[in-house]
């Protein structure tokens, strides 16, 4: 056991190529950045966008008003198709009073299925003009998360993709050098001369 620990002493080889060693330390590399440069960018990525929607969210909280009104207009019969599994709402007149103020009335999107009568939550902007409600921690850690898995796959993809090319030009470096060495080695074998 004089040699040490098995694969740890470089060996001369006469197959090993150059490329065969650049090869080996893109691995390495490559190994490297998507066990940590990539979870390292999307953590990143993800706790920008965290901070930034809750800056947003807590913006949008101050700007935006939430009023309990009860719908004074008859929503309408018909209702538009499903799109895409959101929840429907439809534009309906609604009334409330605010604290120590006159009764208001505004147009406000409701959910579908409201009636006549119904006391409804709907948030309003500083203009008076129906929005919906800011985000909620929840709402912003789906966008967090969103974000910082699209970031780290992202850049996963990207060191795979440089991976992949890399790996291309040591194949036709490879297939290079391989026919260099037979040029030199392949008279020996056949004994042909070189031309």
């Amino acid at each position: 056991m004089r040699n040490g620990v098995r694969g740890w002493r470089r060996r001369s080889n006469p197959l090993l190529r150059r490329s065969d060693v650049v090869e080996a330390w893109t691995a390495l590399i490559v190994a490297a950045l998507l066990l940590v440069a990539a979870p390292l960018a999307g953590a990143l990525a993800g706790r920008w966008a965290h901070d930034d929607a809750q800056a947003a969210a807590v913006r949008q909280r101050t700007e935006r008003h939430h009023v309990s009104a009860q719908v004074v207009s008859r929503p309408p019969e018909t209702m538009p198709a499903v799109e895409g599994g959101r929840q429907q709402t439809v534009p309906v007149s609604v009334r409330w009073t605010p604290q120590g103020g006159q009764a208001r009335t505004a147009t406000a999107r409701v959910p579908v299925g409201t009636h006549r009568g119904d006391v409804v939550d709907v948030w309003f902007d500083d203009h008076g003009r129906s929005v919906a409600p800011p985000p909620n921690d929840t709402m912003v850690w789906q966008h967090t998360l969103t974000l910082g898995v699209c970031v780290a796959g992202g850049a996963a993809a990207s060191v795979l993709l440089a991976h992949a090319a890399v790996r291309r030009v040591a194949m036709r470096h490879r297939l290079a050098e391989w026919e260099r060495e037979w040029a030199r080695t392949e008279p020996q074998w056949t004994r042909r001369r070189p031309a």
